[in-house]
């Protein structure tokens, strides 16, 4: 049976089919339309529909729209609550602790009645009105579909389908957190032989999610797409606010979670963008970082003692902070923590896909792999080169001719095979350089336009992580994890060490990945590191390259060396004599 799984409502529009039960193919729409997160500049443009990323995934399979057994849209208007809440996160009085005894599911910081969650935006009936409209939307984008077939599927079971479903375990528990679906932020539940049985909820306006996006707001940043630089911010400050934090963060023991409403000013002075940061800003987000992992570490410990199960799936925005996850790794009551790769809401249409092929009575495989997105041939490649007019050559050995690259410290555009899901770059649409010269942090953060405490990943051979890398989980083929560097280790390869020591590994397997292992390989015998700096091949402010035409633009923008893309070799001198 053929089942294809839609993401359009907040962020991050994308498609994904599962056929019979596998995954063949899963795309967002950013890499077609180049609209990063799929948003325009005006609030209700993040409800576009993956079009193209759809047309793709059905092309790529040769179906059409009428040979669909269903289609998923990982939202479900009919549970949203027609109560507004409060304005986010403004400060209020702290309950006391008899008031948090007497209504623990239902205090909402000294406002009076409960309320429940249409988010702080204001557009909670429009975005419900075009979702109700999203079949006959989905109809006319891809013509001969049949309304009928379009099943709404809850945002958070769209989440933990997306990560029990294609994780490689059986059973498990599953946690998604996140900034907020229909009516909740939050599902704790249980995967026994493909079927869920839901736990706990958290109903809004109480967020981890929304409360990290405000923060991420207030140091300047862009809220529902820079988080992560408040967790690389978080490496430089200390967590001297962690005691207060968890008087206004905190769970409730019955699977939930308060956050209570704050003022982020009486920690850090509101940034504007681009503005410099201070030692308080740093201090802030360390303080809100530390709570989150504790509060997780805390939800992870009654989902185990509700469950009895040792493998931990996860999903929702909150699951791409690979520093808590691995936290929940190393003290969690867990053995093993699997992370979906497209975590986020992109992650839902694979998720909604799955969730429809199990209530079909299909058995779901487990995900092989992110590598789910377009590729090209040889052939079309090359036509792309001679029809740009580039001067390019095909080395006899490409993992050879690029190792030489790097080891001379050249920087690389690497662009290869099939693009990844999700916002990590693994390998097939990345940036490469060497690591053993620290100047190649400020290098790379300077040809992508970002900034500079930001770190670089690093990418490593299976075989040699162990003894590089210590504490979170190996292998580590997703990049949702960090890892600490062993001391012997973070002189040789100081382009991918963190300011706290640590670097976010990605492990690469001989097996599934063979170019990548040669190429890892070669650079080792040239320079003793089975080690390259790994990061996405985009500027700042553009989604990861996707197509030939992307790669070319990207090279000709930004000061990069020497491009690989498929089995050809383009170098900037090249380019720019011709």
């Amino acid at each position: 049976m053929r089942f294809l799984g839609i993401n359009a409502i907040f962020h991050d529009p994308a498609a994904a089919l599962v056929v019979d039960g596998e995954v063949v193919a899963a795309a967002e729409e950013e890499r077609f339309s180049r609209r990063k997160h799929g948003k325009r500049p005006v609030p209700f443009s993040a409800w576009e529909l993956p079009e193209q990323a759809a047309a793709w995934c059905l092309e790529q399979a040769g179906l059409r729209p009428e040979d669909l057994d269903g289609v998923a849209y990982s939202y479900d208007p009919e549970l949203v609550r027609p109560e507004r809440p409060p304005a986010p996160y403004a400060r209020r009085r702290l309950p006391t602790s008899v008031e948090r005894a007497a209504a623990p599911s239902s205090y909402t910081a000294g406002i009076g009645a409960p309320t429940t969650g249409l988010g702080p935006d204001g557009w909670e009936e429009l975005r419900t009105t075009y979702a109700r409209r999203a079949p006959a939307f989905l109809a006319t984008a891809l013509p001969g579909l049949d309304t009928a077939q379009v099943k709404f599927v809850p945002h958070h079971i769209a989440h933990a389908a997306s990560a029990a479903l294609a994780a490689p375990y059986r059973d498990s528990a599953v946690l998604v957190c996140d900034g907020r679906g229909e009516a909740v932020s939050h599902l704790a539940g249980h995967y026994r032989d493909g079927r869920l049985t839901v736990l706990a909820t958290q109903d809004l306006p109480h967020s981890l999610g929304l409360m990290y996006e405000e923060v991420t707001a207030h140091l300047g940043f862009l809220r529902s797409s820079d988080e992560y630089k408040v967790m690389a911010l978080a490496a430089y400050g200390r967590p001297r606010h962690l005691g207060e934090l968890r008087e206004l963060i905190y769970t409730t023991g019955d699977g939930g979670f308060r956050v209570e409403q704050i003022d982020w000013s009486g920690y850090a002075k509101a940034l504007r963008r681009d503005e410099a940061w201070t030692a308080d800003h740093a201090d802030l987000a360390a303080s809100v970082q530390a709570r989150l992992e504790e509060v997780l570490l805390e939800l992870a410990d009654w989902l185990r003692e509700r469950t009895g199960e040792r493998c931990l799936t996860m999903a929702g925005g909150v699951a791409l902070n690979c520093v808590a996850n691995t936290r929940l790794a190393a003290e969690g009551p867990f053995d093993r923590v699997w992370v979906q790769p497209a975590a986020g809401d992109a992650g839902t249409a694979l998720g909604g896909a799955l969730h429809l092929a199990r209530l079909h009575g299909e058995r779901v495989a487990p995900m092989r792999g992110a590598v789910l997105g377009r590729g090209w041939t040889d052939d079309e490649l090359a036509a792309w080169l001679v029809s740009a007019g580039i001067p390019h050559r095909r080395p006899a050995d490409l993992a050879e001719a690029v190792a030489a690259e790097l080891a001379a410290d050249r920087i690389v555009a690497w662009f290869q095979g099939r693009a990844e899901y999700g916002p990590r770059a693994l390998g097939h649409r990345s940036l490469l350089a060497h690591p053993g010269r620290a100047t190649n942090t400020d290098r790379i953060n300077a040809v992508k336009g970002r900034e500079q405490f930001r770190p670089v990943a690093p990418m490593v051979l299976a075989g040699h992580a162990h003894q590089i890398f210590e504490r979170g989980p190996l292998p580590s083929p997703y990049m949702l994890f960090v890892h600490d560097v062993r001391p012997e280790w973070r002189e040789r390869i100081p382009a991918v060490v963190h300011v706290d020591g640590t670097a976010r590994v990605q492990t690469i397997d001989r097996e599934s990945e063979p170019l990548l292992a040669r190429l890892l390989e070669a650079f080792h015998a040239r320079t003793g590191l089975p080690v390259l700096v790994n990061t996405s091949l985009n500027t700042a402010g553009r989604p990861i390259v996707d197509d030939p035409r992307d790669a070319l633009e990207c090279f000709g923008s930004a000061p990069v060396d020497v491009l690989a893309i498929g089995p050809y070799l383009v170098t900037r001198g090249e380019v720019f004599a011709a």
